[in-house]
């Protein structure tokens, strides 16, 4: 343990953002397994409500996402990585569009 009275309180600090950080991290973890359970309950039957439900749980997770990255939690590329992670979740469940 430290002695002096500055490094004691950097090491308060630090373990308070861990904790913060890990906070963060979690609830990110535990919405885009809802998500991904919302879309794949989606895609076995698609209808209106479970739409919106999926909708309802990507707002969600990018949200959270967004807002672990704005507090420093998440670094912005990792971040983009897992709203990738989820658009591209929904989008192999899509009806394919043709483009005219």
């Amino acid at each position: 343990m430290a002695n002096i009275k500055s490094a004691i309180k950097r090491v308060e600090i630090a373990e308070r953002n861990r904790l913060r950080n890990k906070s963060y991290k979690s609830a990110v973890k535990t919405l885009t397994k809802k998500y991904l359970a919302a879309v794949s309950k989606y895609a076995a039957s698609p209808t209106s409500e479970l739409e919106q439900e999926v909708q309802k749980a990507q707002a969600e997770a990018y949200s959270k996402i967004d807002k672990a990255i704005k507090r420093g939690a998440l670094h912005p590329n990792t971040g983009a990585r897992k709203k990738s992670l989820i658009a591209r979740a929904l989008k192999k469940h899509e009806p394919a569009r043709s483009v005219s």
